[in-house]
């Protein structure tokens, strides 16, 4: 519920700050007073798109704040987390337009966009008039008021919808997909026949690369390795060590110990050697290869090497390639038993989409019925018991919402075609059909304030009464603002404000005044009579008021 409104320097008013109360607000004053004017103050501050010039004449900036109660459980509150703000039990907007245009906007102290603005009142306020393209005159939203009217439940259609569609896209990929395989189909076999012939192993290339390479230097240093192993050999250097242990052993007695340390370091060099020995015959054994050996790892390494080049990879990368080409060639071979599967699937996800889509319109038929009986009640009372309105419900492109197309279309007359609201209905009718609409699609919702902008225009006596019965009717459910030249409707409100234009200091400015009973049948009266306001006008405004 909105439960104050301040405006600084807006168009024509300077300072003003109202209290609102639960209820049906009326909002009166002659015409060009600046009734108008609360509302694009209104709207500007809930982030709504209006007049491009609104700070008054000579400020240098305009500034809105409007003040909501913000209930527990509020729609708005999945906005404001979405936005990253906290939820409290009261939402202030603030929003200040500086004379260069620039528009800056704060919630509970917080900056943000007009997008959130505009999200959050969607929320919280509704407007209908004459010429509102935001509710109930607007077609595309028709059939969404029809669903909450019928409160229907369409999580089981757009869950169905999600699904087809998922289906479909999975189809249409693994279609694309076959199609393309197929181009190249005689490629892939091809490749995936010469890969799997050669068959390339991880780190393949770098084995060969080294074992070729240790072949190869392995005739050049073999010979030398074998001189070597003959040098320290019984017919070399371990001989002859042996020889020089056997002679210095002979006098180490007579030496008394001098000799013990030269044989000790000749037995160690003894064990060095035969150590040595050993590691030269593993070398010369690991070294020994076949030329033949030589020739085929040749081959192979450079068979990988040619047929990486070929398909544009490294040969490391060979295995992955060969991996990759046996997966395309098993999608080749399975891909029609796959798209009969997904075609299946798809199948099933339509007939799914397409049962709840039937459920839905028909429950959306049943609504319409409802509806339409309601909307006759309804307009009775406001003197068009001839009209006819009638909720047409047409087959359309299928989507999240169902398969159905709604639009309000009405008859003023027996006989006359039926059209769009906007376009058959005149101002007055216009007027009363949104009136009956809104009390009929209404249904007691709470939490929401109702703007209704000159909704009454063109009608008057007992019409009027009725259209002012039924503003009270919705007000009893929800807040409801007004703005009326009715005295029939100003007079059934809780609470009422007059807006008045006047000249100060060569200066043009616009007030609004809360009416106490005593003045309330003064603006009544004048309502009735005019500029001049006769005793018979206030015994008649007095009348309205305890009617």
């Amino acid at each position: 519920m909105l439960r104050s409104l301040e405006i600084k320097d807006m168009l024509l008013i300077d300072r003003l700050s109202l209290e609102m109360g639960e209820g049906l607000n009326v909002l009166t004053g002659e015409t060009g007073a600046g009734k108008s004017i609360l509302l694009d103050s209104l709207g500007f501050v809930l982030g709504w798109r209006g007049r491009a010039e609104l700070v008054r004449a000579g400020a240098e900036r305009g500034e809105v704040t409007a003040a909501f109660d913000l209930p527990k459980g509020h729609p708005a509150e999945a906005v404001l987390e979405k936005a990253g703000i906290e939820p409290e039990d009261e939402l202030i907007f603030r929003r200040v337009n500086t004379a260069d245009g620039r528009k800056t906007a704060w919630v509970n102290g917080i900056r943000v966009s007009g997008e959130v603005l505009r999200r959050l009142s969607d929320t919280l306020v509704e407007l209908h008039g004459q010429h509102d393209d935001r509710g109930l005159l607007h077609p595309a939203g028709h059939r969404a008021l029809l669903d909450a009217f019928a409160g229907a439940d369409l999580a089981s259609v757009r869950a169905a919808w999600a699904a087809r569609r998922a289906a479909a896209k999975t189809l249409a990929e693994a279609e694309e997909a076959l199609q393309a395989a197929r181009k190249e189909e005689e490629f892939v076999r091809h490749a995936a026949d010469e890969l799997s012939k050669m068959d390339p192993r991880p780190g393949e290339d770098e084995a060969l690369d080294a074992r070729r390479r240790l072949m190869q230097a392995s005739a050049r240093i073999r010979e030398d390795i074998a001189k070597a192993g003959q040098a320290i050999s019984y017919d070399g250097a371990e001989g002859q060590t042996s020889d020089a242990i056997r002679w210095l052993g002979d006098g180490a007695d007579a030496a008394e110990g001098r000799l013990d340390a030269p044989i000790a370091a000749l037995e160690r060099a003894l064990e060095g050697l035969a150590e040595a020995q050993q590691g030269i015959e593993d070398a010369l054994h690991d070294l020994a290869f076949d030329p033949r050996e030589l020739e085929e790892t040749e081959e192979r390494l450079f068979a990988l090497r040619a047929l990486a080049r070929k398909h544009g990879v490294t040969p490391e990368e060979l295995p992955a390639l060969a991996e990759d080409m046996n997966r395309r060639l098993e999608a080749l071979d399975r891909g029609e038993g796959d798209i009969a599967d997904l075609r299946a699937a798809l199948r099933v996800a339509e007939t799914a989409y397409g049962e709840a889509a039937a459920a839905l319109s028909a429950r959306r038929h049943e609504a319409a019925a409802a509806l339409d009986a309601a909307m006759a009640a309804e307009l009775a009372p406001l003197k068009m018991e001839r009209a006819v309105f009638e909720t047409r419900i047409a087959p359309s492109e299928p989507g999240p919402d169902g398969a159905d197309e709604v639009a309000f279309t009405v008859a003023t007359n027996p006989g006359a075609p039926a059209g769009p609201l906007a376009k058959i209905a005149s101002g007055g009718e216009l007027s009363r059909f949104l009136l009956a609409l809104k009390v009929c699609l209404t249904g007691g919702a709470t939490g929401i304030t109702m703007i209704f902008d000159e909704i009454d225009r063109g009608v008057g006596g007992a019409t009027a009464d009725a259209v002012g019965r039924r503003l009270a009717a919705i007000a009893a459910g929800a807040q409801v603002l007004v703005v009326t030249h009715s005295p029939q409707v100003a007079a059934l409100g809780a609470h009422h404000w007059r807006v008045e234009k006047r000249v100060e200091a060569d200066v043009t400015v616009s007030t609004v005044t809360a009416l106490d009973p005593a003045r309330r049948v003064e603006e009544i009266a004048r309502m009735l009579s005019g500029e001049t306001i006769t005793p018979a006008a206030r015994d008649a405004a007095q009348a309205l008021l305890t009617a």
